[in-house]
């Protein structure tokens, strides 16, 4: 979410035109958004953490994963349509969303956050829960799933790819500047981007994802997000991460993700135990639950129902 350079408006500035007013949304959406979260915090290491809780404590755990500069919020559409039959928690890693920043950030610590924010929401009341983890929260879990497998019931990766050795990706660039402070919120608004760029039919998901990674300070609105993350961050490689867990795992991912190609497949299936479900969700980018948020849903349910998991 930074301000985009050399990219069609449709992608460097998709809420520009609507001049701060909200776009129309679909029934559904809205539905998903008047079923709200509990909000609260729970203290992790010298940090206040940012959870959302959905659905009555004693049911299966389902923990929910945002990526990079991304918040708990981007799962509050999805999150409404599994409270039914789960104990769903989604929370805002720290330096992102309304969770406090870090003077520096690691791997392990971000993966025992996870099991700090299944612990705080009740997840474990029922046997161990299931993480759910897009992009870069996918990296945290690989960990987690290697490190402390036997806590997790199985873990998701939702279009968080994991390359070959020789294609390895190390994070983001460095910053060495803070978010830019906009005068207006419209402005702000006005420069909303997806990160990796890509286009969104879905504009009143963007707006909906927009308005909650702003904040208002003085002199106008900012991104929440810790644009110094990345200067502590250190990336390890995956391979072994995702090869040496010891929970189940599946993949899911966006059919036409810049992200995903076939030596990228190649290499994560042959790093999976053998039967691991995999599942391509059509006309997705790498932002699956914006891109086609009911098919991940009915992908999600379907993976949940069909696996046989141990509680």
């Amino acid at each position: 979410m930074a301000d985009g350079q050399e990219l069609p408006s449709e992608i460097a500035a998709p809420l520009a035109r609507f001049k701060g007013e909200k776009p129309d949304a679909p029934a559904w959406f809205d539905h998903a958004l008047a079923q709200p979260p509990e909000r609260t915090t729970f203290a992790f290491e010298g940090a206040d953490i940012e959870q959302l809780t959905w659905g009555d404590r004693g049911k299966p755990g389902l923990l929910l994963l945002h990526g990079n500069g991304a918040s708990a919020d981007w799962w509050t559409f999805i999150a409404p349509f599994f409270a039914q039959d789960w104990r769903v928690a989604a929370f805002s890693w720290s330096g992102m969303g309304r969770s406090d920043w870090r003077d520096g950030y690691n791997a392990d610590q971000f993966a025992r956050e996870a099991f700090a924010a299944a612990e705080a929401a009740g997840l474990y009341d029922n046997g161990r829960p299931v993480f759910v983890a897009h992009s870069f929260g996918g990296f945290p879990t690989m960990l987690a799933a290697q490190k402390y497998g036997d806590r997790m019931r199985a873990a998701v990766l939702v279009d968080s790819v994991v390359r070959p050795p020789e294609r390895e990706w190390r994070g983001p660039p460095r910053r060495a500047n803070a978010n830019r402070v906009y005068p207006t919120l419209v402005e702000a608004l006005a420069r909303f981007r997806l990160a990796p760029p890509q286009g969104c039919e879905n504009l009143y998901i963007a707006d909906w994802i927009a308005r909650n990674a702003l904040k208002e300070v003085e002199g106008g609105w900012t991104w929440r997000f810790d644009p110094f993350m990345w200067t502590s961050f250190q990336m390890e490689d995956r391979g072994p991460l995702l090869s040496g867990a010891t929970c189940p795992v599946a993949m899911v991912w966006g059919d036409r993700s810049g992200l995903v190609d076939e030596e990228i497949l190649d290499y994560m299936r042959g790093l999976l135990p053998p039967g691991s479900p995999q599942l391509a969700i059509p006309d997705a980018d790498h932002h699956v639950m914006i891109d086609q948020p009911l098919a991940f849903v009915a992908a999600l349910r379907g993976l949940l129902a069909g696996w046989s998991l141990e509680p």
